[in-house]
C-alpha cells in the first residue's frame, strides 16, 4: 500500500470516521482482534496485510482509527459540540454514533493526522526508536485536549494546584483507580511482564525459521511476538464495555505487556521482562498522574508509557 496514494488516504479517512462512530476502547479492541486474525493468516502461509497494513497500518491502526481518532472525537463532541453522550472527552467507552455527523469526522482528520504522524516520526533521530504508532497516538491527543479545550498537556491548573500535581485525593481523579495502588499494579506488571515475554519468546522461536526461508516477512516475524502480549491484555478490557461496578475493574495492562515483551527479544530473559513489567506499571501510572489524572481529555497513560519504555530499551540495547 502505497503511503501517500489518494486510496491509501480514503482508507486512513474512513477508518478514522469508523473508529470515532466506535468510540476509543470499542475501536482498539477491534484493532486487537485483527491482529489476532492477521497473525493466523500468517502463520497459515498468507500474506500480512490483514496485520501490517489493517490492523497495526493506516486502515486502521492504533494511531488512526483503531484509537486516536475516536480520543480525539470524544474531545470534540465534549468540548465543542456538547453532545458526548457519556458528558466527559474522558469516556473512550461510549461509541459515538449517536451524536453528529461532524464529531466523526473529525475522527477522519485525526485519522489522517496520525498517519501523517507516524511517517513523521521514523524520520527523527531518537524519537525513532520509539514505538512509533504510541508516539502518534499521544501527540494527537494533545493537540486535540489543546484545539477543544484550551488546556496543557499536563492538565487543568486549578486541579493541580488544589490537589497537587502528583497526588490522586486518595485516587479520586485517578485513572483506573482500582489498580492505582502500586501493591496493585507493580504485582500485575510483574506478572504481565513475564506472561508476555515467554510469549514473545515462543513466538520468536517459531517464526523465525519461517522467516529464514521467505515464507514470512521480516516485519511480521517482529511484529507479532512483540504485540502478542500487547493484543491479550487489550481483549482483557472488553468487560471494562460490557460489564459495571467491580466486574468491569479489569487490569489494564497492555503497556506492561509491551515493556515484557520488547525487554524478551532484546536480552532473551523471561526474569528481565518480568522486571520490565514492573517498570512499565511504574511509569504508566507517573505518567497518568502527569498527563491524565487532572486532564478534561483522555491523554492514554498505557501509550505514553509504551512510547518511553520503547524508546528506552531500544536505545538501550
Amino acid at each position: 500500500m502505497e503511503t501517500w496514494s489518494f486510496d491509501t488516504l480514503l482508507l486512513v479517512f474512513g477508518g478514522g470516521i469508523v473508529g470515532a462512530a466506535f468510540g476509543g476502547l470499542w475501536s482498539v479492541i477491534i484493532c486487537a482482534g485483527l491482529v489476532v486474525l492477521g497473525s493466523a493468516i500468517v502463520f497459515a502461509g498468507g500474506p500480512d496485510y490483514l496485520l501490517m497494513q489493517v490492523a497495526l497500518g493506516p486502515v486502521f491502526g492504533p494511531h488512526v482509527g483503531g484509537f486516536a481518532a475516536g480520543l480525539a472525537a470524544a474531545a470534540y463532541a465534549a468540548g465543542i459540540r456538547n453532545n458526548h453522550p457519556g458528558g466527559s472527552a474522558k469516556d473512550i467507552l461510549s461509541p459515538l454514533i449517536g451524536t453528529s455527523w461532524d464529531v466523526m469526522v473529525i475522527g477522519g482528520i485525526f485519522s489522517l493526522a496520525g498517519h501523517a504522524l507516524l511517517q513523521l516520526v521514523v524520520l527523527i533521530p531518537i524519537l525513532n526508536k520509539a514505538d512509533g504508532v504510541a508516539v502518534a497516538v499521544i501527540v494527537s491527543s494533545m493537540v486535540s485536549r489543546l484545539l477543544f479545550f484550551r488546556e496543557a498537556p499536563w492538565g487543568s491548573r486549578e486541579s493541580i494546584k488544589k490537589i497537587g500535581y502528583f497526588n490522586t485525593d486518595n485516587y479520586a481523579i485517578s485513572w483506573a483507580p482500582w489498580q492505582a495502588a502500586p501493591s496493585r499494579h507493580t504485582v500485575v506488571g510483574l506478572g504481565m511482564g513475564l506472561i508476555a515475554g515467554a510469549l514473545a519468546l515462543g513466538l520468536k522461536a517459531a517464526l523465525a525459521p519461517l522467516a529464514a526461508t521467505g515464507a514470512v516477512s521480516p516485519a511480521a516475524a517482529f511484529v507479532i511476538p512483540y504485540i502478542m502480549g500487547w493484543v491479550l491484555a487489550i481483549l482483557s478490557l472488553i468487560p471494562l464495555n460490557l460489564a459495571t461496578g467491580t466486574v468491569q475493574q479489569v487490569p489494564v495492562a497492555h503497556a506492561m505487556a509491551i515493556f515484557g515483551s520488547l525487554t524478551a527479544l532484546h536480552t532473551g530473559s523471561i526474569v528481565l521482562a518480568g522486571i520490565a513489567g514492573i517498570l512499565g506499571a511504574l511509569i504508566q501510572e507517573l505518567l497518568a498522574r502527569m498527563f491524565y489524572n487532572h486532564g478534561s481529555t483522555h491523554i492514554d497513560p498505557p501509550a505514553f508509557a509504551i512510547l518511553v519504555g520503547t524508546m528506552v530499551l531500544n536505545l538501550i540495547f
